[in-house]
């Protein structure tokens, strides 16, 4: 029986899954309730059950979408990571199969009850479409050149703004309670802030998610290329891909560098929290993915790299902490 748990805790990549609750909690209480209050004087909107409720429907679909990944990549597992392999091993296709669709529903049904707590019917649409898109992902597009890693990097960045969704949402007993027009134009600005920095990190993830991609890609070439997927390094090359690796990760420092000093309006000093975080909390990281991915030689060394840029992706978002001691200053 713990053997057994183990295993599924294993096959729904738990380590991620609690990334997630972080990721959305630390979101939700470290930047957007600031923002709220610091742009418009207004308490926090999300009551506390129902940002849990939107958190565990997030994790559920994740979960059922691991698992349904791992369904069909079980001749990869096999050759990529033999010792790791759950499905077809400790358990079995169909029982995962049906695990995968369990959760999958299970998030459907818990979002689309967040969904209408915070009257969004967008926010419900989005809950209903993701279960879809990983399950397409994991037969089909995962194995194709760029799309593959381009939906993965979609699905995660759509995260953040499910925050802004349901906090969005919850406006409207503030809008329906008092003179239409005046309210709305006071609430506008505001919303507008909190899509703007949402969505700032949002594409951080976008591109946090997509260089890890194409590390897993090179990490496992082995199996890809024995089931005929067209991943980018089967495609260009190992070493075609480093430099392709190269150049995003030197978007990603540009993209931090004009986020932190186009937007952020207390990070014009140089020697602000803000700007030292930037330097060693955000670009050292990034770099020693780099440093990583040129050394790297065998699977192993990759594997160091994909986790050392997960480890980066943990520090972009606790700047979200740095966030808040600024507006809270």
């Amino acid at each position: 029986m713990i053997e057994r748990t183990k295993d599924i805790f294993r096959l729904i990549r738990w380590q991620n899954l609690l990334f997630l609750v972080i990721l959305m909690w630390v979101l939700e209480k470290w930047l957007v309730v600031p923002l709220l209050y610091s742009h418009g004087g207004l308490p926090e909107v999300l009551p506390e059950p129902i940002l849990w409720l939107l958190i565990l429907s997030v994790v559920l679909i994740a979960a059922g979408g691991y698992v349904i990944n791992d369904y069909f990549d079980i001749k990869i597992d096999r050759i990529n990571r033999p010792d790791s392999v759950v499905v077809g091993e400790t358990m079995t296709k169909p029982a995962a199969m049906h695990l995968s669709i369990g959760l999958s529903v299970a998030g459907i049904l818990v979002g689309l009850l967040v969904a209408w707590l915070c009257h969004s019917w967008t926010l419900g649409i989005v809950i209903l479409l993701m279960p879809g898109l990983l399950w397409f992902y994991s037969s089909a597009y995962k194995r194709q050149f760029l799309v593959g890693n381009l939906i993965v990097a979609f699905a995660s960045a759509a995260v953040p703004m499910l925050l802004g969704l349901a906090n969005e949402g919850m406006f409207l007993p503030f809008i329906l309670a008092h003179d239409f027009q005046p309210i709305l134009d006071q609430l506008q600005p505001v919303i507008r802030v909190i899509y703007t920095w949402l969505g700032g990190f949002a594409l951080m993830i976008f591109l946090y998610t997509w260089i890890r991609e194409v590390i897993k890609d090179l990490q496992d070439q082995m199996g890809d290329r024995e089931l005929e997927c067209r991943t980018m390094p089967i495609r260009l090359g190992e070493l075609w891909t480093k430099v392709i690796l190269t150049v995003m990760i030197a978007i990603t420092i540009g993209v931090l560098c004009w986020f932190v000093f186009g937007l952020l309006p207390f990070s014009h000093a140089w020697n602000s929290m803000s700007v030292r975080y930037l330097a060693f909390g955000l670009i050292v990281p990034l770099l020693c993915v780099l440093a990583l991915v040129w050394a790297a030689r065998i699977p192993s060394d990759y594997r160091n790299a994909q986790r050392f840029i997960k480890l980066a992706m943990l520090l972009g978002l606790l700047y979200s902490y740095v966030i808040y001691i600024q507006l809270c200053a």
